[in-house]
């Protein structure tokens, strides 16, 4: 069977699906770093099309457990907006750099932790918008098309709107689930299932899996107000982390 032989990817790849599994059980955000970390060794988008058919895997257990706690109005605006987003992300893979996409997503995460630590911050939970909706929906698709970092734009939009800690991890677990689904087609057509990549995806399958159902098991435990503070740290370290290796990347150049 044809798989990956460099030697570094399999230590790197445990990491970064445990993160994936640890994001999916609903620490939402947690494996946004799986893509860039895979990307050290190889192509981003590779990096990505490895990591999809665990991400689907793990969105069935997720999707299961979490079906009854979701919101109908976020999908029904967020999910145009994400097949919009991923339609560009495929026409513009082969023009828009990796390190570009880690950079602005990034500096939005950045941005929007600070301005919710130390900006006027109303008592209310903020009302959703429409247009809101479908513009992060865009965003989210775009960035998880391209480095798997759909997290953060999806964050931006519906932290501040305080839903209920379920509804929130429900929600996330559901859209990113659609999302990934409708990733397959663009990424066969840019040619990144071969079959050494899918036969490495199955060798980390059961990593993902024990990952995954950790991280459903630490959500269920986790008060609702300690959730939300580690939501806004998470954010934050994570996008550090694609600035970080957004600019690591535009010097190796």
């Amino acid at each position: 069977m044809n798989v990956i032989t460099d030697p570094l990817f399999y230590p790197l790849a445990i990491v970064a699906v445990t993160a994936l599994g640890l994001g999916k059980g609903g620490f939402a955000g947690v494996g946004v770093m799986a893509t860039p970390l895979l990307a050290t060794i190889l192509p981003p988008l590779q990096a990505a099309a490895i990591l999809l058919p665990i991400l689907i895997v793990q969105d069935a257990i997720s999707v299961w457990v979490y079906r009854r706690d979701w919101s109908a109005w976020h999908l029904k605006v967020m999910l145009p907006g994400g097949l919009l987003g991923i339609g560009i992300a495929w026409a513009l893979a082969t023009q828009v750099s990796d390190a570009f996409v880690r950079l602005v997503i990034g500096l939005i995460g950045v941005s929007f932790a600070l301005n919710a630590w130390f900006g006027r911050q109303s008592p209310e939970a903020k009302k959703p918008s429409v247009p809101g909706g479908i513009f992060w929906g865009v965003v989210s698709g775009f960035t998880s098309t391209l480095s798997q970092a759909g997290g953060p734009p999806f964050q931006v939009y519906v932290l501040p709107q305080r839903l209920p800690k379920l509804t929130l991890v429900g929600t996330y677990t559901i859209y990113f689930a659609a999302l990934n689904l409708l990733k397959i087609g663009p990424y066969f057509a840019l040619g990144q299932f071969s079959t050494a990549n899918f036969a490495s995806s199955v060798m980390l399958l059961p990593v993902a899996i024990a990952a995954n159902f950790l991280g459903i098991w630490l959500v269920r435990r986790t008060p609702t107000g300690l959730f939300y503070q580690i939501a806004y740290v998470l954010v934050f370290l994570i996008s550090l982390e694609l600035i970080r290796s957004g600019v690591m990347t535009l010097i190796r150049g």
